[in-house]
């Protein structure tokens, strides 16, 4: 069992910056990846980012490509730094641990935190 835990979340101004964690209980080592999902209210949870446990591979989706940065400077915390915020980013964000390799659904997750709020205003 893994737990893991979001912090980082806050309000901010449209064009602000936030960086996000996701701290395990444990290391882990295998193939699996470490996603950041958020979801909207009343929307569904969306994939944003995603790393692989070796940091080596990243993926983004492309509403955030090019403003926000996912990566693993320390072996068990893994980060989603969020730069020129829109109030469209505003989402409760969660890190996800996936059942193996890479996976962009809520249903490839094995491991969740309980979110961190994130709200941007205009």
């Amino acid at each position: 069992q893994v737990q893991l835990a979001e912090s980082g979340g806050g309000s901010v101004q449209t064009g602000g910056s936030l960086r996000l964690s996701c701290e395990a209980s444990r290391t882990i080592f295998g193939n699996y990846y470490i996603v950041w999902f958020r979801q909207a209210p009343g929307k569904e949870r969306e994939l944003v980012a995603a790393i692989s446990w070796g940091g080596v591979r990243t993926y983004y989706s492309d509403s955030v490509k090019g403003r926000f940065t996912v990566s693993r400077e320390v072996k068990d915390i893994v980060y989603l730094q969020m730069n020129s915020l829109k109030p469209e980013d505003t989402a409760v964000y969660y890190c996800a641990q996936s059942k193996k390799g890479f996976s962009d659904s809520v249903a490839g997750m094995e491991y969740w935190g309980k979110g961190t709020l994130v709200t941007v205003s205009s």
